[in-house]
């Protein structure tokens, strides 16, 4: 497939993965809003650093796993299991965290790239992700496993985390007060997100059978 369209569906999957109102996209909306939008541009390339590496590590193992079949039926089941019981927490149980916030006194453009990095580095739900959906993607003939496919998805995996975290910077401030960014809301969002993940998995195990 042209690498153009496998930058796409990186970028569009990435879009999914961070759209939720998170600890990534709160963070350097924060950031921009307290101390200037660079800073909070600069936390949001920290941040795309980590996703690289972090897209970089799933692509490859879902590589291994494509040539691994009897693997990917026994990782397909338990993805669809935990799927689910996200979904069902996210949706049923999750409730409104009451818990204060921690204010962050870092200051310095670089401290703030590296902040970012560290920060994103902490969120290790990328890799299963990712590694899933780039076994998803390649099940259908989208994505293939050679250097030049898993570089125009990883470049836009990363894209699409920075598309997200800079709409969040820059749209912030007038959301902050909406629905949207409330808890309850979140968790909806994400709640969804899953269970339409667990739909597919589920039509992929069908299909299997």
């Amino acid at each position: 497939m042209n690498i153009t369209y496998i930058f796409f569906l990186g970028l569009i999957i990435a879009l999914f993965g961070v759209v939720p109102p998170g600890l990534l996209n709160m963070t350097a909306a924060k950031i921009s809003l307290k101390e200037g939008y660079s800073r909070g541009i600069m936390f949001s390339i920290g941040a795309c650093i980590t996703v690289l590496i972090q897209t970089f590590i799933a692509v490859i193992f879902a590589r291994y796993l494509s040539n691994h079949p009897d693997i990917i039926d026994i990782l397909q089941r338990v993805a669809f299991v935990i799927f689910v019981l996200i979904t069902i927490y996210f949706l049923l149980i999750a409730k409104k965290d009451t818990n204060p916030e921690i204010e962050h006194h870092i200051k310095s453009k670089h401290n703030r790239l590296f902040f970012g990095m560290f920060l994103s580095s902490l969120n290790v739900f990328p890799i299963p992700y990712q590694a899933y959906m780039s076994i998803t993607l390649a099940s259908f003939g989208w994505l293939q496993f050679d250097m030049t496919s898993i570089a125009s998805y990883i470049v836009g995996a990363a894209m699409g985390t920075f598309v997200t975290l800079y709409t969040y910077i820059f749209f912030f401030d007038k959301i902050k007060n909406k629905t949207l960014t409330s808890q309850k809301n979140m968790n909806y969002i994400i709640g969804g997100i899953t269970g339409v993940i667990s739909i597919f998995t589920l039509i992929n195990i069908i299909k299997e059978l």
